[in-house]
């Protein structure tokens, strides 16, 4: 396995779907989401040339798919032949595959999280969040944009945004595990998907009822937020606001789909 030198990181890339039935993978008639085309190139094959153009990344992990699916796939064979890269098995739930990937990777290396469906990924993407979230004191970093910033560069697009006192900010499947203590934070991000029918009950009793109930008045911001999750868990929780829109842009509906390849070939 190549080492990692000073100044660059592991990356976990989450490859495995979530359901029986995704649409994504039903219409493109693939075996899993990762394996999509968008502008005939599979969707995981963007996001490793995006992790390879970055010179902060030493290492992959790549949790899903499955044995049997990577067994008859010839991309999936090409990438873990490789010394830099490395495999687990899919877990029940993202966040349990997150802690497999971690596990499997020295406790001293930060680690770099994203998914499979990030097509837009770019080097320079990379590395902009990742020297960032490494210049914080965080132990875990979340990458997020400002609504406003991707409906500016892509109008009429929709995204699931959180609606905060200072601006709603849309996810961008990116994270990074700073430090040793940061992954403790995997625990609680597997604690909030077990209560996913009810996440208020995990996310009041870390934040406090005060704290949920400012954020449902809109009177709670960002860094409140971070700053008292980071309280309650003993953890330091930051954000990383990027000023790309592509960083909020995966593939989660055919319509996603038609909206990268438009992208991609510059009509959008």
């Amino acid at each position: 396995m190549k080492s990692i030198s000073e100044g660059q990181i592991a990356a976990v890339v989450l490859a495995a779907d979530r359901g029986a039935d995704d649409p994504v993978t039903r219409e493109a008639g693939v075996a899993c989401k990762a394996l999509t085309p968008v502008a005939g190139v599979p969707m995981l094959r963007r996001v490793f040339g995006a992790l390879d153009g970055s010179a902060r990344i030493a290492r992959i992990c790549l949790a899903g798919p499955s044995a049997a699916i990577i067994e008859h796939d010839p991309v999936l064979g090409e990438l873990l032949g490789r010394d830099d890269v490395s495999w687990v098995e899919n877990a029940a739930t993202p966040s349990a595959s997150v802690g497999a990937a971690l596990r499997s990777l020295p406790d001293d290396v930060p680690v770099m999280v994203t998914t499979a469906d990030h097509a837009l990924l770019t080097p320079t993407l990379v590395t902009a969040f990742v020297d960032r979230a490494l210049a914080s004191d965080g132990d875990f970093v979340v990458g997020v944009a400002r609504l406003e910033t991707v409906t500016r560069r892509f109008p009429g697009t929709r995204r699931t945004a959180i609606r905060l006192s200072d601006g709603p900010y849309c996810g961008c499947n990116l994270f990074v595990f700073t430090t040793p203590q940061g992954r403790a934070l995997a625990d609680f991000w597997r604690q909030v998907e077990q209560q996913r029918k009810r996440p208020w009950r995990v996310i009041g009793g870390a934040l406090g009822w005060g704290a949920v109930l400012r954020y449902l008045l809109g009177r709670l911001t960002l860094e409140q937020a971070l700053d008292r999750l980071s309280r309650r868990l003993g953890i330091r929780i930051r954000a990383v606001v990027l000023d790309h829109a592509e960083a909020a842009v995966d593939v989660d509906t055919p319509a996603d789909r038609q909206l990268v390849e438009a992208i991609l070939a510059g009509e959008r």
